[in-house]
């Protein structure tokens, strides 16, 4: 079995668990199932990282049952095999080839080279952040809700956060503390770093240097942050007068507002105003964020920040007319520039055939689908945002969009490297010829 397939293989298990532990009377509040689809829709979105959710995660599970979504969170964000790893090494096994090739490929390393080394960077780093968001939002929450109660909520969110995964404990998500400093920067610092990767975060805390960074982390920075700003500013802009949203915040909360929702496209899930009241351009914009996401090797989902990059780099070369790829002084492999197409192309399928397919299962063949849009984009980029149309959806719906955030967490070339036959090189050499573009 190879890397990929044996790592599918490991989710569909890791998931059908999460469905049996949901599925128990003793994960919900009022002591009664849920039911074997709700279960595994909540079990598929935790382990994908994902956040959309077809029952409310706060009321309707008890206590153990959030405890086993947050462990299902935090095992869907490390990766299993870091995990693994981590158990191996308090045992004192030794990793093998095999299961360096698996680790590979869970942290889009480019190397099997110092993977050891990565996996206790990535416990330490996850570790070290999630405690400290649990102590921060400790702090923050005490006062509203007792220590005991504080401090199991602060946990529960910033493993969610950190993990971009969006599950939260109340129905409203964040919509409370719109204007709240502390839960704001906490909640975005955590999915931010989150989002960046384990790789870039080592390669700063190693280094220390921008001139020394790798060529990956520079990038995933420069772009992140041209992000970061842009969704600030263009939200900022759009919903200043919709009175739906921003209109009757205050200026300080719409900066906060502002701020928030520029950044949580970027697969982290939570939102501190309704979706649903936005207006469509800015939905459409969100749409385009969550469908670019975070960084390769993150808990975040979306075509990457960095596949973005290279493709950008890549047709201002074509302007320019052809030559090299490159970006600080570093020429982007040829084979790195097709991969990226060949993610954006598969993904735009993905999305275009999930959104024709949930239209249809729901009845949404006139209007509303925006909406359809933005859920099949949000499911497959396993970023966990909604404007109310999860909630809504029949049982083929939700069978559509288990799948989406399947397919959408695991990533279109480790599906098609799964499901693929063993590499054939060709023995046959082509004339070449031309195509007319443009």
């Amino acid at each position: 079995m190879s890397p990929p397939q044996f790592i599918i293989l490991v989710f569909v298990c890791l998931i059908l668990i999460g469905t049996f532990l949901l599925m128990l009377p003793v994960s919900t509040a009022t002591g009664s199932s849920i039911g074997f689809l709700d279960a595994l829709f909540t079990a598929t979105s935790a382990v994908c990282v994902n956040g959309l959710v077809v029952v409310d995660t706060g009321t309707t599970f008890s206590m153990f049952g959030q405890i086993v979504i947050m462990i299902w969170i935090q095992i869907g964000g490390l990766g299993f095999m870091t995990l693994g790893v981590m158990v191996a090494i308090i045992l004192g096994k030794r990793i093998g080839l095999k299961q360096r090739l698996i680790l590979k490929q869970t942290t889009n390393s480019p190397s099997t080279r110092g993977l050891v080394r990565l996996s206790i960077y990535t416990a330490s780093i996850a570790l070290i952040f999630e405690l400290a968001g649990s102590i921060i939002l400790t702090w923050r929450w005490h006062m509203d809700m007792g220590w005991g109660q504080a401090f199991y909520y602060a946990l529960f969110h910033s493993v969610s956060a950190f993990n971009n995964a969006g599950f939260v404990l109340w129905s409203d998500s964040l919509s409370y503390f719109v204007g709240d400093p502390v839960v704001n920067v906490t909640v975005v610092t955590l999915f931010v770093v989150g989002g960046l990767g384990y790789i870039v975060i080592a390669d700063i805390v190693q280094k220390r240097s921008w001139k020394k960074l790798s060529l990956h982390s520079k990038v995933i920075l420069i772009a992140s942050a041209i992000l970061l700003a842009g969704g600030f500013l263009i939200l900022l802009l759009l919903e200043s007068r919709n009175p739906a949203t921003f209109g009757n915040l205050s200026a300080s909360e719409r900066l906060y507002a502002a701020f928030f929702q520029g950044a949580t496209p970027r697969s982290a899930g939570f939102n501190t105003i309704d979706i649903s009241n936005m207006l469509p351009a800015s939905q459409f914009f969100i749409i385009i964020l969550m469908f670019i996401g975070a960084a390769s090797g993150s808990t975040g989902g979306g075509i990457k920040v960095n596949t973005l990059f290279v493709l950008i780099l890549a047709t201002i070369s074509t302007f320019r007319g052809g030559g090299q790829v490159h970006a600080f002084k570093r020429k982007i492999a040829q084979e790195t520039i097709m991969r990226a197409l060949a993610v954006v192309m598969s993904s735009l399928a993905a999305v275009f055939v999930f959104s024709l397919l949930l239209a249809v299962s729901e009845g949404i063949l006139e209007d509303r689908f925006l909406e359809v849009l933005f859920e099949a984009t949000s499911a497959f980029s396993t970023t966990g945002l909604s404007t109310g149309l999860t909630s809504e959806l029949s049982a083929a719906g939700k069978v559509m969009v288990i799948i989406a955030m399947f397919a959408g967490r695991l990533g279109p070339l480790t599906l098609a490297f799964a499901l693929s036959q063993k590499k054939r090189s060709s023995r046959v050499g082509y004339p070449e010829d031309h195509i007319l573009i443009g």
